[in-house]
């Protein structure tokens, strides 16, 4: 996945506060996978704002809590958080959709996803639809032979020869999957979601409408 958004870090934080039973800043930015000196920042920002209230605790640590006034901004932070994310799934589900009408009028009836996480479900409901035939997905990091109930390769010079087209459904590095692919399919075969924001090279025209 890709790196955490603000929203996101700001809920997981307020989450962990809101548990209670966390008494120092290291123990906080483990819990919620940032760094010491992010969860400092947050802390200050949140206790200037009387979100939380800071209480000390033995050895010179402290325990964290969320005011009703902190209570309150986690809700809004939550409607938030589920108003952008829907927002995206709608958005991926669209230019999915319309890769897989450019992938019907060139022709191409075997596609492959590269990339197995959120995006590849969200681009497999778009493929249903437009009655694209999924035969492959990419993936490095699972030892599965199957996902989504669709043959799995494990790295992409399994993909030529036997898939017409090329799906990127990859969020965390699409630029750099984007150029692993190039050499081995064109740019009508190679399809990329203007969500993603990959670069082609400059003679080469994006196929997908944004």
């Amino acid at each position: 996945m890709p790196e955490k958004s603000k929203i996101q870090t700001e809920l997981d934080f307020f989450a962990a506060v809101e548990a209670g039973d966390t008494v120092s800043q290291l123990t906080l930015a483990k819990r919620i996978s940032i760094s010491v000196g992010l969860v400092n920042a947050l802390i200050r920002r949140a206790a200037s704002k009387g979100f939380v209230k800071i209480k000390e605790a033995p050895r010179k640590r402290y325990t964290y809590y969320l005011t009703p006034k902190g209570f309150a901004e986690k809700s809004r932070l939550v409607a938030e958080y589920l108003d952008n994310s829907l927002s995206f799934f709608r958005r991926a589900r669209r230019e999915y959709a319309e890769s897989f009408v450019h992938a019907r009028a060139q022709g191409l009836k075997r596609i492959a996803f590269v990339g197995s996480g959120e995006l590849a479900e969200i681009a497999l409901m778009a493929a249903h639809e437009a009655e694209i035939d999924v035969v492959l997905v990419v993936d490095r990091t699972t030892n599965k032979d199957r996902l989504y109930g669709i043959t799995v390769a494990h790295n992409i010079e399994a993909l030529v020869g036997q898939v017409d087209g090329v799906v990127i459904t990859e969020a965390r590095t699409p630029q750099h999957t984007f150029d692993a692919l190039a050499p081995h399919f064109s740019g009508a075969t190679l399809l990329t979601p203007p969500l993603l924001c990959i670069v082609r090279p400059p003679s080469e025209t994006d196929p997908v409408p944004s």
